[in-house]
């Protein structure tokens, strides 16, 4: 059916399932995008920024990047307070996510429902 030559678009693109997996997540890029300006992020600034976002639901999405090795989470001071800042592992997303936020600029009136 097809030809033998016929490249797929795995061949010409790559695998993407790894990102796809975590940024496909709701809420995830959203999170994600407040490092690009921050080094460290207190959970309150992060609830405070994506407003709307349930703290079970912001906490669940913070484990899991923690789970990944994305970012660490970081006690302030011998306090309950806690931080998260990226790891090397994280900062290596930040191309993604500006590449992401240039494209969303120019098209922000789509929506898919």
């Amino acid at each position: 059916m097809y030809s033998n030559g016929m490249k797929t678009a795995t061949d010409t693109i790559g695998c993407v399932d790894s990102a796809t997996a975590l940024l496909g997540n709701k809420w995830t890029p959203q999170l994600l995008r407040y490092f690009l300006n921050e080094e460290s992020v207190r959970f309150c600034q992060i609830q405070e920024l994506v407003g709307g976002i349930n703290p079970r639901t912001l906490c669940a999405r913070l484990d899991q990047l923690e789970d990944v090795g994305v970012i660490v989470k970081e006690t302030v001071n011998d306090s309950n307070r806690c931080v998260y800042n990226l790891t090397a592992k994280g900062r290596e997303l930040l191309p993604v996510l500006k590449s992401m936020q240039a494209w969303s600029s120019k098209y922000p009136e789509l929506e898919i429902s």
